[in-house]
C-alpha cells in the first residue's frame, strides 16, 4: 500500500516578514559586540527561550526638537533596577551601570534617531539545556532599540481582569522576569477580547495590583493613591518619578496603600504609568466612567509635567536625562 506523505507547509518570506509588528533599529549589542540586528540570534535550545529564565528592562529616549537632542530618561535608575532583576535570577553580568549606559548610547548613535526611541536590555541564561534551574548556566546580555511612539493611548478604558497578579513567593513581580509576563499577556488579552484598552489586575488578596504592564494611580479626595510595593507590583521608575513630581511640583499628598476593587469606581481620576504607558489617563473602569469621562485636571497636570521633564525641558530635573549626541 502506498504511503502518502503530506508536504510540510512553509511560510513564504513575505508572510514571515509581515509578522513583525513595528520597525526596529538596525543594530544590537549581542555576545559582547555591536552587530546588525538580524545577526543577533539565539538557538531554540537556549535555556531562557525554553523556561523564561531571563529579565529585561525598558527605557525611553525622547527627542527634543528645539534642542535637536535625544535624551535618555533616568538610565542610572533603570539599570539599577535591571541589575536587581538579574540578582533575583542569579545572573551575574560583567558590566557596571556606567558600562550599560555607554552601550546604550552607542546603539542609539549608530541608529542616529531623530525621534522618540525605546531601548530593551535583556539578561538571560544562555546555555542550551533542558533542566529548569538558575545555577551552573552561562549568563549573557543583549540589547536592541526601536522607534517608539505611544505604547498605549493616553486615554484608556480599563477592565478588571479575572487573572490575578503573580505572588512574590511564586514569581516576584518586583523584577522584570521574562517568563512572568505570560501573566501580563493573559490579562491584557482578556481585556482586549472584552473590548477594553487595558486590564487592571488584582493580587491574590483581591486588592488592586497594577495594569497588565503598568503601575496604577488614582486620585481620591484630593490625594494621589497608589498600591504599595507589598501588593505585588513592579517597582516602577516612572511610578517613582510621578510620585516625586506630584509631591514636589504639585504639592499633592501621595499615599501608598492597598486599594479595594470597589474603590476604583469611586475614584475622581485614575491613570497608568510606565516606560511604555508614560502617563495614560483611565477614563472608564468596568464600564463606569471616572469623573467627566475624560482626562481629569490633576492627571493632565501630571502628564504635562512628565512630558516636559522627559524631553529635557525642566531644568530642576535636568540630572534625570542623559544627552545622546555630543555637542
Amino acid at each position: 500500500m502506498e504511503t502518502i506523505v503530506s508536504p510540510i507547509p512553509v511560510l513564504s518570506p513575505r508572510r514571515e516578514k509581515s509578522k513583525r509588528a513595528a520597525p526596529m533599529g538596525k543594530w544590537a549589542f549581542f555576545e559582547g559586540e555591536f552587530v546588525p540586528l538580524d545577526q543577533a540570534k539565539i538557538g531554540i535550545g537556549t535555556h531562557a527561550f525554553n523556561y523564561g529564565t531571563g529579565c529585561f528592562g525598558g527605557m525611553r529616549a525622547y527627542w527634543n526638537d528645539e534642542q535637536e537632542q535625544l535624551y535618555i530618561f533616568r538610565p542610572k535608575r533603570h539599570f539599577k533596577r535591571f541589575l536587581e532583576s538579574c540578582r533575583l535570577l542569579n545572573i551575574a553580568l560583567p558590566y557596571s551601570i556606567a558600562d550599560l549606559i555607554e552601550i546604550t548610547l552607542e546603539l542609539l548613535r549608530r541608529d542616529n534617531y531623530r525621534q522618540d526611541a525605546y531601548m530593551r536590555p535583556i539578561a538571560y541564561k544562555a546555555t542550551e539545556d533542558i533542566t529548569p534551574r538558575l545555577y551552573d548556566l552561562e549568563d549573557a546580555y543583549a540589547m536592541f532599540t526601536r522607534p517608539q511612539g505611544n505604547y498605549i493611548k493616553l486615554e484608556v478604558r480599563a477592565g478588571t481582569s479575572s487573572w490575578r497578579r503573580v505572588d512574590d513567593n511564586s514569581i516576584p513581580a518586583r523584577g522584570k522576569i521574562t517568563g512572568a509576563y505570560i501573566n501580563s499577556s493573559f490579562a491584557r488579552t482578556e481585556a482586549y477580547w472584552n473590548g477594553y484598552d487595558e486590564a487592571i489586575v488584582l493580587n491574590q488578596d483581591g486588592h488592586v495590583s497594577e495594569g497588565s504592564a503598568e503601575n496604577f494611580f488614582m486620585i481620591r479626595n484630593g490625594k494621589l493613591v497608589t498600591p504599595s510595593v507589598q501588593d505585588n507590583i513592579l517597582e516602577g521608575v516612572t511610578r517613582a518619578t510621578v510620585m516625586e513630581l506630584a509631591r514636589d511640583e504639585l504639592g499633592l499628598e501621595v499615599v501608598e496603600r492597598s486599594i479595594d476593587r470597589s474603590e476604583l469606581y469611586l475614584a475622581d481620576e485614575a491613570f497608568f504609568t510606565g516606560t511604555g504607558a508614560q502617563v495614560a489617563a483611565i477614563v472608564e473602569i468596568d464600564h463606569r466612567p471616572l469623573g467627566e469621562g475624560g482626562t481629569g485636571p490633576l492627571t493632565r497636570q501630571i502628564q504635562e509635567l512628565y512630558f516636559s521633564t522627559v524631553r529635557g525641558k525642566n531644568e530642576r530635573y535636568a540630572h534625570w536625562v542623559t544627552a545622546v549626541y555630543p555637542r
